[in-house]
């Protein structure tokens, strides 16, 4: 059964369904946030770049013009160029294509009144027949051309000193426009050089796109990544689900037998309130049975219940372990010696630094294990023996074995093999587990080759 089935199948469906969702919405979530922080940064440093190359020429160009401006040499291409411009030596005007090709630039001087020539109309045009198409002045006879200037604010504002970038659109078409004053011999050389952003912003709209698909697409491979990985981490809260029912269904169980000695003796009490205390002894022992096992039961699940939560402390101290298995031993003798069964210990002095208390309870776990589900008149035998990294208890019986089916799970809480013996709480190996992980062990189960269980305990020194 894979995983999907066995969620369809869960009473917990509901819970685990709305926590996937849950996880799923703060994966894309966290992932979309991620993908727009990183889109915008490549785009924004995308956009510089391609800014700052294009500024860069702008301001290269500007520089070549101004020079030339300044020292009086020819600004003007003489030749036909590729866009077919051919400007007037004679005036300051067009400088289009050669080694600064997809700019265009023109000086203009200031003039007192703070006009500029470029405002003027071409030198030698009859008056009237000047044709203006796209800032563009063109003297039909002479075939001169001016440009007016695109950005005259830019031009005001680098009159004062400096360089001004503005950003425009004329006619639809998106510009940058360098505007920056020269002085040369008591005169002020106005160069303003323009930029087509047509092929950056088209560049930077195939980026766009780029981004905006790729992070859709990483997205939804997040969203099926999240949706796999989701179910997989739900398996063990899955299972974890189970076992909390499962150990509230065992705990009612084992809780309800004790409980129903005790009100079943007390209303006998209450049903013969005359009786002598001398005939009523075995009821009242029934009590006193059920009182105790009753609190044997709460005694481990509390135990259980600090150790799950970390309340449950280990002391640390050097100790002498065959000293604990002794005092374990003793402690067990009335419990094996009322089932005509005997203890026997072979030792080794083993001294470990570990919970006295906790050793000595997880070895009267094992024998109490060993005594119930071994036959009377057996023989339970306590094995310590020092190892090079620290200790080995072993203890065997001999009894009928662990079945196979029963061996992956006889450390699980209220977990009884079938043919258990009654009286069990199904709790002792837990806590024997427990004590042992504690102290950086591990603990086995297996059987003898001829009769009887055995378990192994490997405690670091």
């Amino acid at each position: 059964m894979d995983d999907r089935e066995i969620e369809r199948r869960s009473p917990d469906q509901p819970l685990l369904r709305k926590t996937r969702l849950r996880f799923l919405a703060w994966s894309a979530g966290v992932t979309l946030v991620a993908l727009v922080l990183v889109g915008s940064a490549i785009y924004a440093a995308v956009a510089a770049s391609l800014a700052d190359a294009a500024t860069d020429q702008l301001q290269s160009r500007a520089s070549e013009m101004g020079a030339k401006a300044a020292t009086g040499n020819n600004l003007f291409f003489q030749s036909k160029v590729a866009a077919g411009v051919v400007s007037d030596p004679a005036q300051p005007g067009v400088v289009f294509g050669g080694a600064s090709s997809g700019t265009l630039g023109m000086v203009v001087m200031e003039l007192p009144d703070g006009s500029s020539s470029a405002a003027a109309p071409v030198p030698g045009a009859p008056p009237g027949s000047a044709n203006v198409v796209s800032g563009f002045v063109k003297n039909p006879e002479s075939g001169a051309i001016a440009l007016a200037p695109v950005d005259p604010a830019g031009l005001f504002a680098a009159q004062a000193g400096g360089t001004v970038i503005n950003e425009m659109t004329v006619e639809g078409t998106p510009l940058r426009v360098l505007s920056q004053s020269f002085v040369s011999g008591g005169t002020t050389f106005l160069v303003q050089v323009i930029g087509d952003r047509t092929s950056e912003q088209r560049t930077l709209g195939v980026l766009l796109v780029v981004l905006a698909g790729g992070s859709l697409l990483v997205l939804v491979a997040a969203l099926a990544v999240g949706y796999v990985l989701s179910g997989r981490a739900l398996v063990p809260i899955r299972e974890s689900l189970r076992r909390q029912r499962a150990f509230a269904a065992d705990a009612s169980h084992e809780l309800r037998t004790p409980l129903t000695i005790v009100r079943t003796s007390v209303e006998q009490l209450r049903r013969h309130p005359e009786a002598q205390l001398a005939d009523v002894g075995g009821t009242i022992e029934d009590i006193d049975a059920g009182v105790t096992r009753l609190t044997d039961i709460v005694d481990e699940l509390l135990l259980l219940a600090r150790a799950d939560s970390g309340a449950a402390e280990i002391e640390r101290r050097d100790v002498e372990l065959a000293e604990l298995a002794l005092e374990a031993v003793e402690g067990m003798s009335g419990v094996a010696s009322g089932k005509g069964s005997r203890v026997e210990l072979e030792v080794e002095p083993v001294e470990l630094v570990g919970d006295p208390a906790r050793l000595r309870q997880l070895i009267s776990l094992l024998i109490d294990n060993a005594l119930r589900h071994g036959p009377a008149g057996q023989r339970v035998l306590v094995r310590l023996r020092a190892t090079p990294g620290g200790a080995t208890i072993e203890v065997n019986d001999e009894g009928p074995g662990i079945a196979p089916a029963d061996l992956p799970h006889v450390f699980e809480r209220f977990y009884r093999g079938a043919g258990a013996p009654p009286g069990g709480t199904g709790l002792g190996l837990a806590i024997a587990s427990w004590i042992v992980d504690r102290h950086g062990g591990s603990i086995h189960a297996d059987n003898l080759p001829d009769r009887g269980a055995r378990f192994t305990v490997q405690l670091p020194a």
